[in-house]
């Protein structure tokens, strides 16, 4: 397994460590409730350090990314980030990440960690431009992730940039007390209000430090609250709400598909768009006593298999069984009770909008 920069410090802090996307990555600290509740209402620092830093540069790359992400690159400005996807040639996606535009001709592609070398290659596939360079700096980059609703409190007395100013995805490239260079985005995955830091790893485990040696007190998050706190939001995750067999369209992606441009695979999407689409991407809440997990079928009330559940688990704001499933448009209206079959027992539950808060 591949170590984050600050793997020790996580085991001496107490951490749960596991593998996930062939990173040895803490899992939890105090407990999934109490680190979930930190974020919700105090402030929390995750090390997503295992995510992927892709770097496109040259005259062409604009062009390039036009042809290779749904979204529409154009309306990027310096300083602005976009959520997007990678779409594949047979209706899924590849990978949904945020694209960076750090300057004239310059982006940053920032991956999911088990998609890193699935992306390169992809990339590298379509790179068929004369001046369109692709750099993987995946293995040179940390990435903290400082979320919830004192983060920018705490945050502010280690910089000079001024935070209140920096909008919903955006970013500044600033500093850290006298560590410069570092980048400052308003963005995150806990739907709270937050800051993530890409920082060259030889400054990593100051930066963490001079975080946890603020007045604020701060507490480090874990990869298991991160899933909860994303879940609540109706955030996507790779691999499970989304992958290479799941359209973006029935993912309710649609806001990141521009077909003002031509992408890969976009004349099939727009089909799917103007057609409509067979099944769609729902929140359930339980009403029995029951967890909905990835894979559990969804059933209707005759036992007809409507659907799937892709994420499912005990929401610690809401104090109740949350999901989120693929059922069949026709059988998708708000209010509506399903069944969902959680090992050899039917549990009742209620198709609800998402976010579930």
């Amino acid at each position: 397994m591949k170590k984050t920069i600050l793997s020790d410090i996580h085991k001496s802090l107490g951490a749960k460590m596991v593998e996930f996307a062939g990173f040895y990555m803490p899992v939890q600290y105090e407990g999934v409730t109490i680190e979930h509740n930190l974020v919700r209402n105090h402030v929390g620092i995750f090390d997503v350090s295992h995510m992927g830093e892709i770097f496109i540069t040259g005259k062409d790359s604009l062009e390039f990314l036009q042809y290779v992400t749904s979204n529409d690159v154009s309306k990027l400005d310096c300083g602005k980030v976009q959520y997007t996807y990678l779409p594949n040639d047979i209706g899924g996606v590849i990978d949904d990440c945020l694209l960076y535009m750090l300057e004239k001709n310059k982006y940053l592609l920032v991956v999911n960690a088990s998609n890193i070398d699935k992306v390169l290659l992809w990339l590298q596939k379509y790179n068929n431009f004369n001046d369109c360079i692709i750099v993987d700096q995946s293995s040179n980059y940390s990435l903290f992730a400082i979320q919830g609703p004192k983060s920018i409190k705490l945050l502010q007395n280690l910089t000079k940039v001024k935070l209140d100013e920096v909008k919903y995805y955006n970013f500044v490239i600033g500093n850290i007390l006298d560590i410069d260079n570092i980048i400052i985005s308003r963005t995150g995955y806990t739907g709270e209000l937050g800051f993530e830091l890409y920082i060259k790893n030889e400054y990593a485990e100051r930066v963490w430090n001079i975080i946890f040696n603020t007045s604020i007190k701060i507490h480090p998050i874990g990869l298991a609250a991160r899933n909860t706190l994303r879940l609540e939001k109706g955030f996507c995750l790779y691999g499970n709400d989304i992958d290479e067999n799941t359209s973006p369209i029935e993912a309710g992606l649609g806001w990141i598909t521009n077909f003002n441009k031509e992408f890969i695979n976009s004349v099939k999407l727009r089909k799917q768009t103007d057609n409509g689409i067979k099944r769609k991407l729902i929140g359930l809440k339980m009403i029995d006593k029951g967890i909905a997990r990835k894979d559990y079928p969804v059933l209707d009330n005759n036992s007809n298999d409507i659907g799937v559940v892709t994420s499912g688990t005990i929401s610690p704001t809401l104090g109740e069984a949350i999901a989120m499933a693929y059922i069949l448009v026709e059988k998708s209206e708000i209010g509506s009770e399903v069944l969902v079959k959680v090992r050899n027992k039917m549990i009742k539950a209620e198709i609800v909008s998402l976010p579930f808060l």
